[in-house]
């Protein structure tokens, strides 16, 4: 038994040592326990990336509040309703826009689907009648519509539950958000704390993934602007109604990554369609799909990928794959996820910089952060 002992334990036991065995054991446990949160928190994941977006963007404010008003409590309860009224309030103003409009457009539009409308409209657009007669020769309108409206049920079922899950992601958002202001130095400092890093080190990995939060939203918010600006031009352009609070309502659509501005000036072209006037509602199709729509492809990239010093083919993978993996939530976690890889293997480049191996590197590190600790 002594013998056992000894070799467990003593420096000749091979590399099935004792204390690599118990690491190893850990590092098992430690893995399935990760492995397991993921799990749990999958679910939370795009909430809880946009409650750090929101947090790190938002931090200045809740500094501000915090030397004011001395509690961190109520500096970070401030900052959210701060937030929530910036989020919430243009998102209420869209929603009740877009529902008045859209009432209004039935009630405008409602005689036309009556049989004496439709013949009307067919007569004074002949162009219609013929294309309609090209179609029912190879598909059954009756058919078709009773299809769309029997889907109609399970799409509005559909947009409720859709609508009551982003009710509770915004709630656990803003709930998120409380505890990420008033804990966020906790936060960063357990982070830096587990890094494999030096302090130094450490602070380049989190400088980096803050500034990328930074451009993302900021970028985020500006092309969307720019977007709103496009399309409200082309609705004054074309004479349509209200066209700044159209190009407000378009820039605030194009925010939401799953919605854009294609959902006011989609409508507007179908409307224009309706009424004969067939070149308004052709340009500001053009002009949707290859001006507004394609900006955000084009000109994003090269905003953030500019503030972030990468390549901009990079950043365009980084937020197309991130949006296809996560979601709408990947905007913010592709070129996080970018930024992070690209400043892991700054910190390796710097420490192989002078020709020594990652051990050598290490151990000439050790020191220095022994004293910074």
């Amino acid at each position: 038994m002594g013998l056992g002992r000894e070799r467990w334990s003593g420096d000749d036991a091979g590399f099935w040592s004792r204390e690599r065995t118990v690491a190893l054991a850990l590092f098992l446990l430690t893995t399935l326990a990760l492995v397991v949160c993921f799990i749990v928190l999958r679910p939370f994941m795009a909430p809880l990336a946009w409650a750090v977006a929101l947090a790190v963007a938002a931090y200045p404010v809740y500094h501000w509040l915090e030397r004011k008003l001395h509690s961190k409590g109520l500096a970070a309860g401030v900052a959210v309703l701060l937030v929530a009224g910036l989020v919430v309030t243009p998102a209420v103003l869209v929603i009740q826009t877009i529902a008045q409009e859209a009432a209004e457009g039935v009630e405008k539009f409602q005689p036309m689907f009556t049989p004496e409308g439709w013949r009307a409209f067919i007569e004074k657009n002949p162009r219609v009648a013929g294309l309609l007669q090209q179609v029912e020769r190879h598909v059954d309108v009756r058919q078709a519509v009773e299809r769309s409206t029997a889907a109609i049920s399970p799409g509005v079922m559909a947009f409720v539950h859709g609508s009551v899950r982003g009710v509770v992601e915004l709630l656990i958002i803003f709930f998120a958000l409380f505890y990420f202001f008033r804990d966020s130095r906790e936060c960063v400092s357990t982070v830096r704390s587990l890094l494999p890093l030096s302090r130094k080190e450490a602070d380049h990995v989190l400088t980096r993934l803050r500034d990328t939060i930074h451009a993302t939203v900021f970028g985020t918010v500006a092309i969307s602007a720019i977007q709103g600006t496009l399309g409200g031009l082309m609705f004054w352009w074309l004479g349509l109604q209200s066209p700044v609070l159209w190009g407000v309502v378009m820039g605030l659509l194009a925010i939401v990554p799953v919605l854009g501005a294609f959902v006011i000036w989609i409508p507007a072209a179908i409307v224009l369609a309706l009424q004969g006037m067939w070149g308004k509602a052709i340009l500001l199709t053009v002009w949707g799909t290859v001006v507004i729509g394609l900006i955000d492809n084009l000109l994003y990239p090269v905003l953030v990928g500019k503030k972030l010093q990468l390549h901009t083919l990079a950043v365009f993978f980084a937020i197309v794959g991130g949006l296809m993996v996560f979601g709408a939530s990947g905007i913010i976690i592709g070129p996080a996820v970018l930024s992070l890889t690209v400043a892991l293997i700054d910190v390796w480049r710097r420490r192989t910089a002078g020709g020594e191996t990652i051990e050598e590197s290490l151990a000439v590190d050790r020191p220095e952060t022994a004293k910074t600790a």
